[in-house]
């Protein structure tokens, strides 16, 4: 493997804007175009019990097993927020093996479930040769008050230097609801992370709301690759499909 195309992706539980539409069969499609190698997902239902009574074509698996089908044979799924209907969470779609995964419990109070959602991918394929080939991937979704999200990144910071070694290549992806853009500083300084928009074009990419993106509030943060191309997905039919915006990027490892 000399590159890796990852995508992350804010799903909306599987419904457009304000909830208007069931819209997992769109989803799955737009998600295949892109034809990455690894999918970083927020805010994906495991259970909905409410959901598949009332929306014909509802999936009859979770959403992560439905968009991963035939394509990302190995997925791993973090429960978050657990109600009454079912739960929803972040998940992880790979096309290489996740030999190991956990999910840590960052919620700041009982109004916002969060989690970090790692994996450890043997991007060689080969689950043998483990060692120089580990690929971490944390997918995350923080909250939304500026004193939660101060906690999660410290949550974020003391987990990846407790697990990942300085040498292994690493990606974080989703979500961080993170406007003010606090975090490149923080996880550049901490952790000497770049993000790939920023490196780019000098600030991470406009993402929410998906029909007038403004907020900068979905990231790709790597170290240990390069970047080779970075884009954001908001046209045509993906701006009708959730209410953030999908990003990708094609990484060269280091």
């Amino acid at each position: 493997m000399s590159t890796l195309k990852i995508v992350t992706y804010n799903i909306h539980k599987g419904f457009s804007h304000f909830n208007r539409r069931m819209v997992m069969h769109e989803l799955r499609d737009r998600l295949r175009e892109l034809n990455a190698d690894i999918v970083f997902l927020q805010e994906v239902q495991g259970e909905n019990s409410e959901d598949a009574r009332c929306h014909i074509n509802y999936p009859t698996q979770p959403q992560h097993e439905f968009l991963a089908d035939q394509i990302w044979p190995h997925h791993a799924y973090g429960k978050n927020a657990v109600y009454d209907e079912g739960h929803h969470g972040n998940a992880i779609l790979s096309r290489y093996p996740i030999v190991q995964w956990d999910n840590q419990n960052i919620s700041a109070h009982r109004f916002e479930s969060r989690g970090l959602l790692h994996c450890e991918i043997s991007i060689s394929g080969n689950v043998e040769q483990l060692n120089k080939q580990t690929l971490h991937c944390i997918c995350v979704h923080f909250g939304l008050f500026k004193r939660g999200r101060g906690l999660q990144f410290n949550a974020l910071v003391e987990r990846i230097r407790k697990l990942v070694p300085e040498s292994s290549p690493l990606i974080i992806a989703g979500d961080f609801n993170d406007w003010r853009n606090h975090a490149s500083q923080l996880l550049a300084k901490e952790l000497h992370l770049q993000e790939v928009f920023e490196i780019s074009h000098g600030i991470p990419a406009p993402s929410f709301p998906a029909g007038m993106p403004l907020l900068r509030m979905d990231r790709i943060y790597v170290r240990g690759l390069s970047i080779r191309q970075e884009d954001t997905h908001a046209h045509n039919m993906w701006n009708k499909i959730s209410d953030h915006v999908a990003l990708s990027a094609t990484l060269v490892l280091s």
